[in-house]
């Protein structure tokens, strides 16, 4: 995973309803989410 700061991760996350990415790079957003406890 890219060294994000917590707040540009969950931009990304939420930015994925508005472009089109891949399922599995969704998943990266959301698993990288749980590890940080945010």
């Amino acid at each position: 995973m890219l060294k994000l700061s917590n707040e540009a991760l969950l931009e990304a996350y939420e930015r994925t309803e508005e472009i089109r990415v891949e399922p599995a790079f969704i998943e990266l957003l959301k698993e990288e989410i749980q590890r940080r406890g945010i």
